[in-house]
């Protein structure tokens, strides 16, 4: 039961930061986005909330793997602690790209999430393998936004 309870709030948790974000990118999307000037690869809209809704729930699942080895466990507390400085650059990007509308702005903020997911990434994979590899579909998709990001400001 224990075990359960860990892997709901861990998902929990992660789902909680893409809901804090939305507040700052969904009002924005069909006026400031929409208005942009996009790179011929740019998805459409709709593929943006399945796309994190999907990447939030790996990273709870990850997020549990790491945390249920204990707090005692080598390594542990240190890869939660760049998981949670992580997920609040996540957040800060949604703010300063969506809510400031500084897509430079984010470009840097996003470049050291990349970062900061690579670092997630070693250091949950030196603790849990299977947490590492939940992890990489969100670095391929942060590299491609971060290109995507590049990209509307150099238009913009």
């Amino acid at each position: 039961m224990k075990d359960i309870v860990k892997l709901l709030l861990s998902i929990v948790i992660c789902q909680a930061a893409g809901i804090i974000g939305s507040f700052f990118t969904t009002p924005n999307i069909p006026t400031w986005y929409k208005a942009l000037n996009k790179p011929s690869f740019a998805p459409p809209n709709w593929v943006f909330a399945p796309v994190w809704t999907l990447l939030f729930l790996l990273m709870g699942i990850a997020l549990y793997l790491v945390w249920k080895q204990g707090w005692n466990a080598p390594g542990v507390r240190m890869a939660m602690i760049i998981f949670f400085i992580h997920l609040v650059v996540n957040i800060l990007w949604s703010a300063v790209f969506f809510g400031l509308r500084a897509p430079l702005a984010g470009f840097f903020v996003i470049v050291a999430l990349w970062f900061l997911i690579i670092l997630t990434i070693i250091y949950f994979s030196n603790i849990s393998k299977p947490a590492g590899i939940l992890l990489i579909p969100y670095i391929v998709w942060v590299s491609f936004a971060s290109v995507l990001n590049f990209m509307l400001y150099k238009l913009n």
